[in-house]
């Protein structure tokens, strides 16, 4: 994803109370309709990574910075691989 407009959408879907933030309780719900079993301290966690103003919550250019770093998000690939 490098269109900043499907980051928005992508965005969109997770912020179920269309407030233009995304909480943990909200990432909770995503991962639990995808079958994952999420404990609420994985899901604060989650958000306090990619948190970087220290509200508690995920806004969309935080998750755009976040998914645009190099080896962090989705394009992340694995460590370096032993010689």
């Amino acid at each position: 994803m490098s269109d900043p407009n499907e980051y928005a959408a992508t965005f969109a879907m997770i912020d179920i109370d269309g407030d233009g933030l995304i909480s943990a309780s909200e990432l909770q719900q995503l991962m639990e309709k995808l079958g994952a079993e999420v404990r609420e301290e994985f899901a604060v966690h989650a958000v306090s990574v990619i948190d970087t103003d220290g509200d508690g919550l995920i806004s969309l250019a935080e998750l755009t910075a976040y998914l645009r770093q190099p080896g962090e998000g989705p394009n992340a690939g694995p460590d370096e691989e032993p010689a």
